[in-house]
């Protein structure tokens, strides 16, 4: 039987952590704009503004991978401690995972990441091709926010 396991990254940042969380919070379906290569699309199911409850249907493409979809969860979102989790609902990475969280906090200099996932079988990968994005992410983000 599969277990829940936890990975984390920390991507150091130069910028300012209220424009990098801002820019999550505000302007998520604009990855795609930044970083045409791995997103190819994040849209608000229904439309409106990214806030706790809200449903996002993203396509995005892993180094070397087809494109994907999945469709998240806004499950948490906190201003305050510039945090936001997710849970995906539907997509491609469940044929690998049975459940896949997703926990974003910010804090001076840098943005700490943890993903809680369960795979679907003992030969599912470890899902070090998604830290590998978000940090891909975080640094051109940064980068950009930075100028």
């Amino acid at each position: 039987m599969a277990q829940l396991a936890k990975v984390e990254t920390k991507v150091p940042l130069k910028g300012s952590s209220d424009q990098f969380f801002t820019f999550f919070r505000n302007n998520i379906p604009n990855l795609h704009q930044m970083f045409p290569q791995n997103v190819q699309s994040v849209e608000v199911v229904g439309g409106g503004e990214v806030k706790t409850g809200s449903v996002l249907h993203a396509k995005y493409s892993l180094a070397g991978s087809p494109v994907m979809s999945a469709k998240i969860k806004i499950e948490a979102l906190d201003d305050a401690r510039k945090s936001m989790s997710v849970v995906v609902l539907e997509g491609d990475l469940f044929q690998l995972y049975k459940t896949f969280k997703v926990k974003m906090e910010v804090s001076a200099g840098q943005a700490k990441w943890s993903i809680e996932f369960e795979k679907a079988n003992e030969n599912a990968p470890h899902p070090s091709p998604y830290l590998d994005l978000i940090t891909k992410v975080c640094k051109g983000l940064d980068a950009h926010l930075s100028v």
